[in-house]
Order: C-alpha cells, then sequence, then structure tokens
C-alpha cells in the first residue's frame, strides 16, 4: 500500500472513531511544525483539536532567564556559544543580536563540541555554552563537561538552564480548565527517557498517550492509535516510534545526565515554578559552571505586553488567538519567543497560515 493509501485510510478511519471532542496535546516542537507543515489540523474532522505544549526549548525558557544570560553576555572577557535560535529571543529590554551589534562576543554553534573547540582556541577568554533543551540534548552538554574536566579547560563552563518534559506534562495533565484528553508525546525525548517517565499519565490520569515519530503517516498513525485506545476503553503508553524508540530508551545517556547533573525547581514561561523540573551541574563540577563562576542577576520575573506565548504553551491558546499575531509579530520582527524559534508555534502557524485551523 502506498504512503498515499495508507494516509487515505488513517484519515477515513479517524473520521470514523471521532464521534465527539478529543483534544490532544502535541509537546514536541518537531511535531507541532510537521503537523503545520502538512496541514494535518485541516484533514481531521472538527472535533479533534489539535493544540501545542510546550515543546520548543526556547520558547519555555522564562523572560527571567533570558535577562540572565542576557546580563552575562555583556561582561567583559567573555565569549557567548549558543545555538542559533537564542539570538533573536527577546528578553525585557534587547536580545543577543544586539549585543552582539554592541561588540559583545557571542557565537553560534551547532554542537557543544563547537563550544569546546572555541574555548580551546581562545585560552585567555572564559567560553559559556548557553545550556537550553530538554532531554534530547542534555547528554550531549553533560560529556562537553567530561571533555572539559579531561583537557583542563578551565575556561569553559556551561549556564543551565535545561527542562525536563515528565514534570511539565503532570502540570498541564491535572488543570481541569486545558481539558487535555490525550497526548502525542515526543520522540527525540522518549529515545532517552523510554516509556517508564510517562506512564503516570495513563496510570493516575487515565490519560493515553502514544510516543509519535515525525513524518505526516507517523502523526496520523498517532491520532488513529489514541482514538482506538479511547474507544476500546484504554489508558496507556504506546510507541508508534517503534523504529528508534525503545521501552528502556537509553540507558547510557541517562547515566551521563544523572552523572554530571543534579534535578532542581525550574521557572518555566507562562507556567511558572514547577519542582524538580530542571537541572543544574552537580557540586563536584561547579568549575563549569557560569552560574558559579560569575556573578548573574537575581530571577525577576517580567512578561512581554501582549504576549500570549504562556498560554499558547500550556495548549490554551491557538497562535492566532493572539491580537498580535501576525501584525505586530512577525518572524521578522518577533514580539515573543514562540515566533522566533523555528520550532515556536507562532513560527509554524505563520509560515504555514494558508492551511485552516480547527480552532
Amino acid at each position: 500500500m502506498t504512503i498515499k493509501a495508507q494516509s487515505a485510510k488513517l484519515i477515513a478511519d479517524i473520521k470514523a472513531m471521532a464521534t465527539e471532542p478529543f483534544k490532544l496535546m502535541e509537546v514536541c516542537g518537531s511535531h507541532t511544525v510537521a503537523i503545520a507543515k502538512s496541514g494535518i489540523r485541516e484533514l481531521l474532522p472538527p472535533n479533534i483539536r489539535l493544540v501545542s505544549g510546550p515543546g520548543c526549548p526556547v520558547c519555555v525558557t522564562d523572560n527571567s532567564d533570558i535577562d540572565r544570560f542576557l546580563s552575562l553576555a555583556q561582561q567583559p572577557g567573555l565569549i557567548i556559544a549558543t545555538f542559533g535560535d537564542m539570538i533573536r529571543v527577546p528578553g525585557t529590554v534587547t536580545n543577543l543580536q544586539n549585543i552582539r551589534a554592541g561588540g559583545a562576543d557571542v557565537r553560534v554553534v551547532y554542537s557543544t563540541l563547537d563550544a569546546l573547540e572555541i574555548a580551546r582556541q581562545n585560552p585567555e577568554k572564559q567560553v559559556v555554552f548557553l545550556g537550553i533543551g530538554f532531554e534530547t540534548t542534555i547528554p550531549t552538554v553533560a560529556v562537553s563537561v567530561e571533555i572539559a574536566a579531561r583537557e583542563n579547560l578551565s575556561n569553559y563552563s556551561v549556564l543551565a538552564m535545561h527542562k525536563l518534559v515528565p514534570p511539565v506534562l503532570e502540570v498541564l495533565v491535572m488543570d481541569p480548565e486545558l481539558g487535555i484528553d490525550a497526548f502525542i508525546n515526543p520522540g527525540h525525548v522518549c529515545s532517552v527517557l523510554g516509556t517508564e517517565p510517562f506512564e503516570f499519565i495513563a496510570k493516575q490520569y487515565g490519560k493515553p498517550s502514544v510516543i509519535a515519530g515525525f513524518e505526516p503517516l507517523d502523526i496520523l498513525q498517532t491520532i488513529w492509535m489514541l482514538l482506538k485506545q479511547r474507544t476500546e476503553g484504554r489508558s496507556e503508553v504506546e510507541i508508534e516510534y517503534t523504529r528508534v524508540v525503545k521501552t528502556a530508551g537509553n540507558p547510557k545517556a541517562r547515566e551521563y545526565m544523572d552523572k554530571y547533573f543534579t534535578v532542581v525547581d525550574a521557572r518555566w514561561r507562562g507556567i511558572g515554578v514547577i519542582p524538580q523540573s530542571g537541572l543544574k551541574l552537580r557540586p563536584e563540577y561547579s568549575q563549569f559552571d557560569a552560574e558559579a563562576k560569575f556573578t548573574l542577576p537575581q530571577p525577576v520575573e517580567t512578561n512581554i505586553p501582549g504576549c500570549q506565548c504562556g498560554d499558547i504553551l500550556k495548549g490554551r491558546l491557538l497562535p492566532p488567538d493572539c491580537a498580535l499575531f501576525g501584525k505586530a509579530c512577525t518572524p521578522l520582527q518577533p514580539i515573543g519567543p514562540c515566533m522566533v524559534s523555528s520550532e515556536g508555534s507562532c513560527a509554524a502557524f505563520y509560515r504555514y497560515r494558508g492551511r485552516s485551523y480547527n480552532a
């Protein structure tokens, strides 16, 4: 059977099973982009509502944390190494792009290995890697600390602003105002964590969840699997993305995370502080912890006037529901991080806004 025929059959089956309202949340930025790009929303019956969750690591970074790393970037003698999405993310006053234009040494890297190489080539300067991301990329940051320790690169450090996915999902599933019926779980994160950390969704809250791949056919198959669970009265964690995700995940990657990081409370944009939802370097690696090495301002809660990014990250709103969307806030002049990041909901909706949305 061709992919086109498989897709058509899945869509027909989904429409047949969608006998009552069903609200699904995808919690991965790559899923958000794939859904928007392929026009999956307009293929679904109107009583299936797809909403985007806090799956973009740039977007969920709180404004207070952004202000802290902007302050760090302006300190003399430092080189800031960051992934490209962070360059244009606005803080309260400015962003890294403007600070770089003013003379700060801010460099875009594609991996922590690039940041380590910058440290090797600039021994007279301190190099700080901005640690943004979920469980998918955290092990690579741990490896960079291991390499820095082995090579005695005392001029390398990490500003850890990492987030953990399972704790935020529990906050969302507990919120009765959101009314989420099922979750499309993140394939990349689950390739590291496996299924066990997500079992509470089904066992404690009775919500189906399926770990999905990133092709349109993966997502349609996942929606069908979620509907099938509901039709059969089941609530389980299932794996659609079997070609990558295993039940046990990646034990070696988790071992690296546990060795170099410890779990702490973390502030999420639009949600607030979630206990035990972030990571920081363990005390024995404090020589590579930018927060320990440099003076940073204390977090101050601030909001971007008019920006609804927080409600969009919680699935309370779709991007077009924000009054700024496509008007004052565009990819060329973003007001909030959901429009900046390539995985942000607003950026995905804007880029593929010719599609219709079953809001």
